[in-house]
């Protein structure tokens, strides 16, 4: 009943369009007014009716094909009779024309026309779903083209709240991704969003092959979509500056534009969205290469609201740019991140001396930053509220330019330092004297730093560093006697991955130098061995919380006992993930101890059947998450151990275990419906 109203209500409100732009076949009749024929009529003779009783003047006849003999006689118009000859015969042409439905036949600007006077969002969305050509042409209505329709009273068809638009505030979210990446998908988007809220956030990752997404498509967007806040282009090669035209004339509210891989946008199109978008607020640009220092130039003299922009791999940036880029930034620019770019010590000085509200800065691979231009960025005192800094491949950091950073950034709490060839022991411990206020240092392929330097930072650092974390490290492993060092008793987590070198000796060392570690990673270490971890669990006097071995292939079931006996009762998250002389005893041990256990990883362990109901046995454990992934010893015999074990648990890995049927995982999918299991 519903549907059926709506459909004769939207027949009414397109017959009566079809009317005011009746460019079919209007008839002038005298002083009595008009009369439109329509070929082929939709409508039916109720809606005509209603119709011809709202307008008066205007006569609408329907074919005779569409009527009965009486309605025929009754409704029949008098009229006198044409004399037909041989040139007033139709052309086939004609006839085919004649034969198609009469709203086909309009030309673009008048479906135009019709379009832009539907009432709602509703009959919007109805059209749309006709035909690509009805939607592509709905999608190119902007809002203020829109009309407003006053609906009749008597007719009492719909009432004016219904009708009108639902007001976009923007939070819907859209992702389009690879062959998925069309106009016409972003024509449904941009139709569609506007009744149900408005879109505030697009995201497009690629683009399809042979009907990509183009600046028609985005144009659809800024029409259709002027709540659009977060917009997100990656690889969308045929998007140009007439789609970011579009999006900034259109889309007044952006906040956050990133363009990354866009070839075809040039600095025309980055300085129209930001005279028109004065709320961007975050900006990222990546592999653009027709952006250049005249696009980044208007970005910090007309977003007043500018607080992040990161700029990689694009070669027309020069130092002109970056040093316009801060001398008419905003004060609220506080996050900097620059990769790969063609600059010089220039551009850090200039950084330096302007960036005086920068809280976080990233800078990657610049090839042309020399040790002065890390001089210049602190020698003017302008980072003093710096806080995070990350440096990587830059050749210009050496031991002297580290102490000067650690010297000039009195409020820095965050250093990271990777493939930073020429900073050793010395600017390390260096640094380390000079950044009394650091809480987090990471080293990353710094191979010129030893455990020495290591140990010089963690007792220099011994007050306010609370995490360390280093990876790729050339550390070898050595025995040592060191004087009576201050232990660094604020360090609460360490992370040592990877780093092949790093051998018992070592662990024992960094163990009895940090006395309230509590979250260990330890992953990769393929050198240490019992001796090193017993060292390290004894040395920790507040009791470890979450401890990573994966990759330790040399431990045995002594570390887990001795694990589970001096730190069971605050132990959280265990991965002994490749550990493969762990067994059922050390199983047994952790069933025995930890009480507050949720996340065991156990995968490629030596785990059997047995092992599994031990584990399950105990009832004051709560495992949430359990990995059993490469445990090829244990069977279909566990099946029950584990549905016992899945009260507790939401997540179950049990990929590899080739001893386990399907049938029996089905079963426990069934059984564990609150529990995601990976098989």
């Amino acid at each position: 009943m519903h549907s059926s109203f709506w459909g004769e209500y939207l027949n009414c409100i397109l017959g009566f369009l079809l009317i005011l732009f009746s460019s079919i076949c209007l008839v002038f009749a005298g002083n009595k007014g008009f009369f439109l024929r329509i070929q082929s009529c939709p409508l039916s003779l109720t809606t005509v009716e209603t119709m011809n009783s709202m307008l008066g003047a205007l006569i609408i006849q329907i074919p005779c094909c569409f009527r009965s003999d009486h309605e025929r006689t009754s409704m029949a118009l008098p009229c006198k009779r044409a004399r037909i000859n041989a040139t007033m015969l139709p052309s086939r042409s004609e006839f085919a024309q004649n034969m198609l439905p009469s709203i086909e036949v309009l030309p673009d600007e008048c479906l135009f026309e019709i379009f832009r006077r539907l009432p709602g969002g509703k009959e919007r969305i109805f059209c749309a779903s006709v035909s690509k050509k009805w939607l592509m042409l709905l999608s190119s209505i902007r809002r203020t083209e829109l009309c407003k329709i006053p609906v009749l009273e008597e007719t009492d068809i719909v009432s004016c709240e219904e009708d009108e638009d639902i007001e976009t505030d923007g939070y819907l979210t859209r992702s389009l991704e690879g062959k998925k990446a069309t106009d016409v998908r972003l024509a449904a988007i941009a139709v569609g969003a506007r009744g149900h809220g408005g879109l505030g956030k697009l995201f497009i990752r690629g683009s399809n092959p042979i009907r990509g997404v183009s600046n028609i498509g985005l144009s659809a967007i800024a029409r259709g979509c002027p709540s659009l806040k977060v917009l997100s282009l990656w690889n969308v090669p045929s998007v140009g500056d007439e789609g970011l035209f579009e999006i900034a004339q259109e889309c007044c509210l952006l906040e956050n534009l990133n363009l990354s891989h866009c070839p075809s946008i040039s600095d025309k199109g980055l300085v129209a969205i930001a005279k028109k978008c004065p709320n961007l607020t975050v900006l990222n640009i990546e592999s653009c290469s027709k952006i250049g220092d005249e696009g980044i130039q208007a970005a910090g003299k007309f977003c007043p609201r500018l607080q992040s922009i990161s700029i990689k791999h694009c070669p027309r940036i020069t130092d002109l740019g970056v040093s316009n880029l801060f001398l008419l930034a905003s004060p609220v620019l506080t996050k900097v991140k620059l990769q790969a770019l063609s600059i010089t010590d220039l551009s850090l000085a200039a950084i330096g001396y302007y960036g005086k509200a920068i809280t976080n800065l990233i800078l990657c691979n610049l090839q042309g930053v020399s040790q002065r231009g890390f001089l210049f960025l602190v020698v003017a005192q302008g980072l003093q509220t710096l806080v995070s800094l990350t440096i990587t491949s830059c050749q210009g950091i050496t031991d002297a330019s580290l102490e000067a950073i650690g010297k000039g950034c009195t409020n820095l709490k965050q250093m990271c330092v990777r493939k930073c060839c020429f900073v050793s022991d010395k600017g390390l411990v260096a640094f380390a004297k000079a950044a009394g206020s650091l809480e987090s240092l990471q080293l990353m392929e710094c191979n010129r730093v030893t455990l020495l330097g290591i140990i010089g930072a963690l007792s220099n650092l011994r007050r306010n560093l609370k995490s360390l974390t280093l990876k790729y490290m050339g550390v070898k492993d050595m025995e040592m006697r060191l004087p009576m060092l201050a232990p660094c008793d604020s360090l609460r987590s360490l992370s040592i991955r990877l780093c092949t070198g790093f051998g018992s000796a070592s662990l024992a060392l960094i163990g009895k130098l940090c006395p309230q570690l509590q979250h260990v990673d330890l992953s990769g270490l393929c050198g240490i061995t019992d001796a090193g971890m017993l060292s390290l669990f004894e040395s920790c006097k507040d009791g470890l919380v979450k401890l990573n071995l994966s990759g330790c292939f040399n431990l045995t079931d002594i570390v887990v006992l001795a694990l589970a006996r001096l730190h069971g009762g605050t132990l959280d998250m265990l991965n002994l993930d490749g550990c493969r002389k762990i067994t059922d005893a050390g199983l047994m041990a952790i069933t025995d101890n930890c009480l507050l256990l949720s996340d065991l990883d156990v995968s490629k362990c030596s785990i059997t059947d047995t092992g599994i109901a031990i584990l399950s046995s105990a009832e004051h454990l709560s495992l949430q998450v359990l990995s059993l992934a490469g445990c090829s010893k244990v069977t279909n015999k566990s099946v029950p151990f584990l549905r016992k074990l899945g009260k507790t648990l939401v997540g179950l890995n049990l990929q590899q275990c080739n001893s386990i049927s399907s049938s029996n995982v089905d079963l426990l999918m069934e059984t564990l419906w609150g529990c995601d299991i990976l098989f």
